[in-house]
Formats: C-alpha cells, structure tokens, sequence
C-alpha cells in the first residue's frame, strides 16, 4: 500500500470516526435534555407497556389451541365431515359462495356462521329424526377461508392482514409486534354490519358498525377471557395512543402530556416544568368536558395549597385541561423590577 493509498483510509477512518462521534454525542444530548419527571414517566409507561407484551406472547400462544373449535364457519372453507355408523356420510365438502353444503341424505344445509360443534349437533338431530340412532358425527375445519382484518394506531405493525382460521384479540396483537409505548388503556373493534342479519330481521341494509371496548390491562394483564374477542373478516381494531392532559397558562413548558395512571394536579404541572414567576397558582382551573355536548366542568385548586400538604392533591382524567392564570401584583412587580435593573444596568459609570 503506498503513500496516497494510506492517506485515503486514514481519510475514510478519520471521517467516519467523526461520523459515530457526532452521532453519539447528539442521542447523548436528547437525553440530558430530558427532565426527571419526563424520564420517569417514560419508565413508567414502558414498563407499563412491557408488561402487557409480554403477557401478550403467552396469551396468543395458548388461545391458538382452543380457538379453532370457536371458528365460524364460512364461504369457502373446506370441511371433512365424518359419521361413523353411516359411511357414505363421510364425505369432504367445500362451502359454497352462499354458505351452504350439500350432503347425501340431508340435502341442502346452511351452514354459515355455525362452529365445528354447532354444525355437528345439527347433524346429529337430523340424521336421529329419520336415519340413524345416537349418530356420532364429527365435523373438522380441513380448510379455511381467507380473512382480512385491519389494526391501526399504537402498535408496533400496522396495518392489514391476510391469514386463514380464527383469530383473536391477543392473535392479532401478537402479530402486529405488540404495543407500542405510548398505547392507550382501550382497544375498539369496529364490525361492519352484517347484511344477511339485517335481512333476516327486516331491518334496512343501512346498519351503523358494531364497536366492542376490549380494556388492555383487564385483557392483558389480569386475563379476563372475556376481553379476548374473536375477530372476523372485515374487523378493523384500533389502538389508540394513551390519553393526554393539557397545561396551559403560567408555566414553564405549555402544551399536552402524556395521561399516566394517577397522575396528580401537581405531577401535571411539573411534567410542564413548574410555574413561573408571574403565575397565581392559587386561582388554577381545572376544565373538564362532562360528555354531554360541549359541556365543561370547571374546577378551583390551590396548587400552592397543594405544595404545602394542606389540601389534596386531585388526580386528573384524559383530556382535562389545567390553566394556570397570572397573577397581576407579580407581573407589576417584575416588570417593575426589570426596568429598574435596565436603569441601573444603562447608567454609565462615573470615575
């Protein structure tokens, strides 16, 4: 390797080095930025988080053995049905377009929307009318269809996916990556009308969708089977991000926070960096929207009060907006004060 060849990766080196260093030296700098209070409450939040992702994995790999017995039964997928006293029952059949399946003896059956063991009794009460005694008849899902269904907001991969059999809550959530860390406390699934219901009860085709309120932490974290819907084909299930709280008025960094569980009035206004000089902290409202219409509660607090132990410290709800007012004897003052400091700064000195 010669001169020039040296001075070029040592160039290469040198350039990437600087690269990295910079780099590094920014990521540090977002951190130190940081405050406590806002580092904390990313603690609390991942861990939060954490938690439900990994009871996530555990829940959708269990829920996969028993949830195929739940599948509803539709166009397209193909069944093996099997009737031991009756041989020539046994037989394998695709659902046709219209949900139906056509079997020796019993003719035309419906059997869209049905479970493999719902589809199963029916046959056993039709073949022990007419054919056989205490049939025993087994029905196995060899085939699924397949399904769409949509996720969106805070998950790790959104979007829509394509797979075959049932699917729960917890499957769909296992294959979207999880939740990410500022996932809220609810998920919706929203289900499109189903025309053939409309139909059958003589109700009009213009059907608003169905939403179903799972609660994440009741699902994920305590494991109430109940939360764990079974999802269809058109489903779209929203995650929304956590709730936020809003501070406004006299403190240092106005804007919306992220809502963590029991936050305070005081927790709210710290994560806001404090009040400043000219607030009236004594006179802080609290406006709160009562959900009827545009309709807002309006709540006094004492945060000064509050800083001393002698008044509670309330805790706060999504969307609850905090103002602090300013006080008009401080902002005399200090204006006063900064134009008294101007003078005396602007007066030259004699020798």
């Amino acid at each position: 390797m010669n001169f020039r060849e040296k001075s070029r990766l040592f160039l290469v080196i040198f350039f990437v080095s600087l690269t990295l260093f910079s780099c590094a030296s920014t990521s540090s700098g977002k951190k130190e930025s940081l405050s406590p209070e806002q580092i904390a409450r990313e603690i609390e939040s991942s861990k939060r988080v954490n938690a439900m992702n990994e009871r996530l994995i555990t829940n959708a790999f269990s829920s996969r053995t028993t949830s195929s017995r739940d599948y509803k039964i539709g166009p397209q997928d193909l069944l093996e049905i099997t009737v031991f006293e009756v041989e020539k029952l046994n037989k394998t059949v695709r659902v046709t377009s219209q949900g139906n399946i056509n079997l020796p003896l019993l003719g035309i059956l419906r059997v869209k929307g049905l479970s493999a063991d719902e589809l199963e009794k029916e046959i056993r009460s039709l073949l022990a009318e007419k054919y056989v005694q205490d049939p025993q008849v087994n029905v196995f899902i060899k085939e699924f269809r397949n399904q769409m269904i949509s996720i969106m907001g805070a998950v790790m991969k959104p979007g829509v996916y394509d797979f075959t059999g049932q699917k729960t809550v917890l499957d769909l959530l296992a294959m979207a990556g999880g939740l990410k860390d500022d996932a809220g406390r609810l998920l919706f699934v929203i289900r499109p009308p189903n025309p053939e219901m409309a139909n059958k009860e003589g109700g009009s085709n213009n059907q608003k969708p169905t939403t179903f309120i799972v609660g994440l932490e009741e699902l994920l974290i305590k494991g109430n089977p109940t939360m764990n819907l079974p999802l269809l084909h058109g489903d779209v299930v929203n995650v929304p991000t956590a709730g936020k709280v809003f501070v406004g008025g006299e403190v240092k960094n106005p804007g919306g926070y992220l809502l963590t569980r029991k936050m305070t009035v005081s927790q709210a206004i710290t994560v806001a960096a404090g009040l400043t000089p000219k607030a009236n902290g004594s006179e802080t409202r609290i406006f709160r929207y009562s959900g009827k219409g545009d309709e807002k509660e309006v709540f006094r607090v004492n945060v000064y009060a509050i800083q001393k132990a002698q008044l509670e410290d309330p805790y706060v709800k999504e969307n609850d907006i905090i103002i602090v007012p300013k006080s008009g004897t401080k902002t005399i003052l200090i204006e006063f004060w900064d134009i008294l400091k101007g003078r005396i700064v602007g007066t030259p000195i004699v020798y």
